[in-house]
């Protein structure tokens, strides 16, 4: 695997990861789209690494306070912020672990590799983006978070499975319907993608276990590294542009794509 192919990856996945546009979906079009070998699972589950390190560290406080709350939820008590949020990310993370069995089980997940599925998850999920940012309410924040929201946001991340519809996209889309602020709905999105990220991770380590080698490792360690520093950046910048601006760029960058995707496909 060329270095640059590898930095591409990285960087298309550091980026892509948290901002609503689907890093599944874009990695998946890297190879269709350029011709370019499949930068297999060692790599993948390299990248999750960096864009994991990276959102451990932006919310770093909270992570802090959530991992101090699971030690008091492993003792049946949920008598803490901490413990509260920890209780609820296990509740939201449920469903995609469910479906992401049932996916890889039944081959499911192979089958919805293709151009024609990524142009309408981009194009339809982007406008569903578009009008839950529009209409959704603003009446709370991350610290309103309740059980009941938690689930429904879980069963939204599992769509998320569908290549192309985005995790944090459609968890965010989710929030802002149930009345949290920009803010806050990509906050606890963000979140959300830790205990997801660490799952997916390990099922994929799983595959790739006794394949690894000297040259594999040092890939899959350069993968990490620029996956972490692309992340950083795009947390960085979404957070902060949320203060001003809204979900529109995004939405108008899904469905240009979204469009450009369906005409290749059919053409």
């Amino acid at each position: 695997m060329t270095l640059l192919h590898l930095l591409l990856v990285a960087i298309i996945q550091g980026l892509t990861e948290f901002l609503p546009v689907s890093s599944s979906g874009h990695l998946i079009l890297l190879p269709t789209l350029t011709g370019s070998q499949d930068q297999g699972l060692a790599i993948d589950v390299a990248v999750h690494v960096g864009t994991l390190l990276a959102v451990i560290l932006y919310f770093r406080t909270a992570v802090a306070e959530a991992t101090v709350g699971l030690g008091r939820l492993l003792r049946g008590k949920v008598d803490t912020p901490g413990a509260h949020t920890a209780f609820l990310l296990i509740v939201a993370t449920i469903p995609v672990l469910v479906a992401g069995l049932i996916f890889k089980v039944l081959g499911i997940d192979e089958m919805l590799r293709s151009v024609a599925v990524i142009g309408w998850t981009m194009l339809i999920f982007g406008l569903v983006l578009y009008w839950a940012d529009k209409t959704g309410a603003w009446t709370r924040t991350s610290d309103d978070w309740t059980l009941k929201d938690a689930v429904w946001m879980g069963l939204a991340q599992a769509i998320a499975l569908i290549p192309g519809t985005s995790r944090s996209g459609i968890t965010i889309t989710a929030a802002r319907k149930l009345g949290y602020d920009r803010t806050s709905a990509a906050t606890l999105s963000m979140l959300m993608s830790i205990p997801t990220i660490l799952a997916s991770g390990a099922l994929l380590s799983l595959d790739v276990i006794g394949e690894a080698d000297w040259q594999l490792a040092r890939d899959a360690s350069i993968a990490a590294a620029f996956a972490f520093v692309a992340a950083m950046l795009a947390l960085v910048l979404m957070m902060r542009l949320l203060r001003s601006v809204s979900f529109t760029p995004y939405v108008i960058y899904r469905v240009i794509l979204g469009i450009a995707l369906l005409v290749y496909a059919y053409s």
